[in-house]
């Protein structure tokens, strides 16, 4: 586990290092709170414990969570939906195996619980044919890479080997851990 997070941390703090999933995992397991859900689950579950000293109890809304079996074009999305193996197969199945739960569209789900799976995949195509002509937003759980983008951004001669160096050298450090020309440092040295 990353030394520089532990339960002394304030929540604060917490805010201004970067930490990997699995480091955040690590320390969840290690206090006895749940391990499940993205990196900014991970994050919020943390930042609640450092700051109340208490696990946030997360089973009200996972009970509540929409689990679909049966899946047709007709079943309607419905609230608290989640991207399970059932729905990613059935995605495959009427889209084809180049299928992704790709960020828009699960937004897309998740704010329209009213529309039917065939809404859905009409939805998905409009998602994607947009995607292929336009930048697509990194959320701001993926630092890495939004970094790695905006490195390229501003260096299109360097490689990507540079690029990785730079990050790990800036992820190191307390603060924001967004791309800046003077990240360069780190390959001089």
């Amino acid at each position: 586990m990353n030394s520089k997070l532990n339960k002394n941390l304030s929540s604060d703090e917490f805010r201004e290092y970067y930490f990997l999933k699995e480091d955040l995992v690590d320390f969840c397991r290690n206090e006895g709170l749940k391990v499940s859900g993205n990196k900014k689950d991970l994050e919020e579950r943390i930042i609640y414990y450092l700051d109340n000293d208490k696990s946030l109890d997360n089973t009200e809304t996972a009970l509540k969570r929409n689990k679909h079996v049966d899946i047709s074009m007709d079943t309607v999305i419905g609230e608290n939906f989640v991207c399970s193996q059932e729905v990613r197969t059935f995605f495959q199945n009427k889209i084809g195996s180049n299928f992704k739960f790709k960020v828009g569209f699960q937004k897309w789900l998740k704010s329209n619980p009213d529309k039917t799976f065939a809404d859905a995949i009409m939805a998905y195509e409009e998602i994607t044919n947009t995607l292929k002509n336009s930048d697509t937003t990194i959320d701001s759980q993926f630092q890495y890479n939004t970094y790695i983008r905006d490195f390229f951004n501003s260096n299109k001669d360097k490689s990507f080997k540079d690029a990785v160096k730079c990050w790990n050298y800036k992820k190191n450090l307390k603060g924001l851990h967004k791309y800046e020309d003077s990240d360069l440092i780190v390959l001089e040295k």
